[in-house]
């Protein structure tokens, strides 16, 4: 029986990905790396670290940052995205989400956000749907990014549920391994899972609650 869907925040309720792009890739030139929007598909449902990680490597200087120089290049991005940020409104909403979390909510279908971004919680509080959800993971307390299965895990427990009493919405390959390694149906959008949409809009209750059935 259907209890929870946990959900991922970009591509899924929003997409800051072009956000994240911009100032991944400012970052990345100063650092004379040439990265485009095709490379920063790589990085979706990636840690902050993880994706410093692969940028680096992308332009062969992995090896010329210590640990600490690292971080503080980390910070310089996230300060940069959390400025670009500051742009998003209720309007960003991905089609149909508002209308699916009206829906679970009124089906009393507990609601939680499995997010990597640390960002997450002022992200949802500009969208205005903060109430929507009955449990936010901190990533700040997640060991392992996605493709590990931390996040949905931590999901479940805060929303103390079984494996099989929720499903995971994602939409990159990391997710849904995410998700099936932590015993969950997964719903792709725009990629393969167990049952795929190709957009939002496509994402409705009746969806969610055939796939918690079927599989």
């Amino acid at each position: 029986m259907l209890k929870g869907v946990i959900f991922d925040l970009d591509g899924v309720i929003t997409d800051t990905a072009g956000y994240h792009f911009q100032a991944w890739a400012a970052l990345a030139k100063e650092l004379g790396i040439e990265i485009d929007e095709e490379f920063n598909e790589k990085l979706k449902g990636v840690s902050r670290m993880e994706s410093l990680e692969a940028i680096l490597k992308h332009g062969n200087r992995e090896n010329d940052f210590t640990k600490e120089e690292k971080e503080a290049l980390a910070t310089k991005k996230n300060d940069h995205y959390k400025e670009l940020i500051k742009n998003i409104t209720k309007k960003d909403i991905l089609p149909g989400i508002e209308k699916l979390l009206q829906e679970l909510k009124e089906n009393n279908i507990k609601i939680a956000l499995g997010s990597a971004s640390k960002n997450a919680p002022v992200i949802l509080k500009q969208l205005e749907i903060e109430e929507y959800f009955d449990y936010v993971v901190d990533a700040n307390q997640i060991k392992n990014s996605k493709p590990a299965p931390d996040i949905f895990i931590d999901g479940l427990k805060g929303l103390e549920l079984k494996p099989e009493e929720a499903v995971g919405v994602e939409d990159a390959e990391a997710g849904i391994e995410a998700i099936h390694g932590a015993g969950m149906i997964a719903i792709g959008v725009g990629v393969k899972g167990d049952v795929n949409v190709s957009s939002t809009e496509e994402l409705t209750y009746d969806v969610i609650l055939r796939a918690s059935q079927a599989c």
